[in-house]
């Protein structure tokens, strides 16, 4: 709902359209009310049936209270604020808001007054939407379908590609404890695809035998989309859902090199983060996601072998994506007793690229988790290694850079404005 098309209620209480709305994508949502009309309806809309993969709270306090919360806190994928101020003072408050904003959060402010002047004022920051009360549970629901639906929107989700450097190099348990730290980390959810259709590994490490995998999503083709692949879905933990690979050998796994595009845009519309957890291997379809994907981990033991695949691999990934972050190094499997090993130092030298984390050889961890079906952080959360996977999961979403070095993306137009210091 727009101040331009105000709700306008049925005879019997609802928008006629309403059963024509939308599933929201699993997203964080949080929402800071002045007024207890307000805080009901979205507790409504939370709790309808089309917002069952969102992840909603709902707090008091306005503006003022998002303040305070998001200087020490992330802020969600979509962001309601209600103020009752009138345009000058709104604007003010929405140029400090600015200012504690991550990245990629969108902004819906909540008015109480019919202003086209501050509509197109809070438009031209960068604020996704302008509500005016009253309006009900169904405008909420269709207000976010419109901002993470509509065909001509980007879809949400990040997709982040580990692929090993060698044969054995643990990128597969990485990118399951990096996906399991983000579930953690996020309210919103995260999807792990395990891309190696016949050996992949995901589905044993999380304890799950999930009935359908994504050879059900590739023989889908393009029919696939985000609510078919939601049936493909299996629940992990809270906030991690995975699509496992099939993991049998009774056919070929050879595809064509865009037969996962529609399977990842789908995946993409309906989560904040996708994990891609690709094979050791050199194909079209590999070639053409690592190009694709948002971020790519590199796993390497501390070998002769890892560091020459892994140059390779980053200089490839340069002409594919010049215009994107250097991958990430991860140098796993360090101190493995009497196994002489390349130094991080070294690897960090010849790569001129500086290692993400470097994981030490740990065999009664890693092996208990793997006979268990569960992550490192079940095993010790405490565990040096469970906080590297943390640190590895807030570097890729960039929730370890402070507060003051991010760039808002409520405010395009920040950089003209004087820069106002959040209460």
């Amino acid at each position: 709902m727009t101040i331009d098309d105000p709700f306008v209620p049925t005879t019997s209480g609802r928008p006629a359209d309403a059963d024509g709305l939308r599933p929201v994508p699993r997203i964080a949502i949080q929402a800071f009310c002045e007024t207890p009309e307000v805080a009901d309806v979205l507790e409504q809309a939370a709790a309808d049936r089309r917002m069952a993969k969102a992840h909603v709270k709902v707090h008091q306090g306005g503006v003022a209270a998002a303040l305070d919360f998001y200087v020490a806190a992330p802020t969600p994928n979509l962001l309601f604020v209600e103020t009752r101020e009138r345009r000058e003072q709104v604007l003010e408050q929405v140029d400090q808001l600015a200012s504690v904003c991550d990245a990629g959060t969108k902004v819906v402010l909540i008015g109480h007054h019919n202003d086209v002047a501050l509509y197109r004022d809070l438009m031209r920051r960068g604020v996704s939407e302008y509500m005016v009360a009253p309006f009900d549970l169904y405008d909420v629901i269709r207000e976010i379908g419109e901002i993470y639906l509509s065909p001509d929107v980007k879809p949400v989700g990040r997709t982040i590609a580990f692929i090993g450097a060698r044969g054995g190099a643990g990128s597969s348990t990485v990118a399951h404890n990096v996906a399991f730290s983000l579930s953690r980390g996020f309210d919103g959810g995260v999807v792990l695809a395990d891309l190696d259709l016949p050996f992949g590994t995901a589905s044993l490490d999380f304890n799950q035998e999930p009935p359908q995998t994504l050879a059900d999503a590739l023989a889908a083709g393009d029919r696939v989309d985000d609510v078919f692949l939601d049936r493909l879905l299996s629940k992990c933990a809270d906030n991690l859902s995975l699509l496992a690979a099939p993991a049998t050998l009774d056919r070929a796994f050879d595809h064509d090199e865009m037969a996962f595009d529609p399977i990842l845009e789908a995946a993409r519309v309906g989560a904040p983060a996708v994990i891609l957890d690709l094979p050791h291997l050199w194909t079209g379809w590999v070639r053409r996601l690592l190009g694709a994907a948002d971020d790519v981990v590199i796993t390497a033991m501390p070998d002769l072998a890892s560091l020459r695949n892994a140059k390779n691999l980053i200089d490839q990934l340069k002409i594919a994506r010049p215009n994107d972050e250097a991958p990430r190094l991860v140098i796993n499997q360090v101190g493995l007793p009497k196994r002489p090993e390349i130094k991080p130092a070294d690897f960090q030298k010849a790569l001129q690229l500086d290692p993400a984390a470097v994981i030490p050889f740990d065999a009664a961890l890693f092996g208990t988790a793997t006979n268990n079906g569960q992550m490192i952080a079940e095993i010790n959360a405490r565990s040096p290694v469970a906080q590297m996977f943390d640190a590895l999961a807030a570097r890729l979403t960039g929730r370890s850079v402070a507060r003051s070095g991010r760039k808002s993306a409520l405010m395009p137009l920040l950089a003209r404005l004087p820069r106002l210091k959040a209460h």
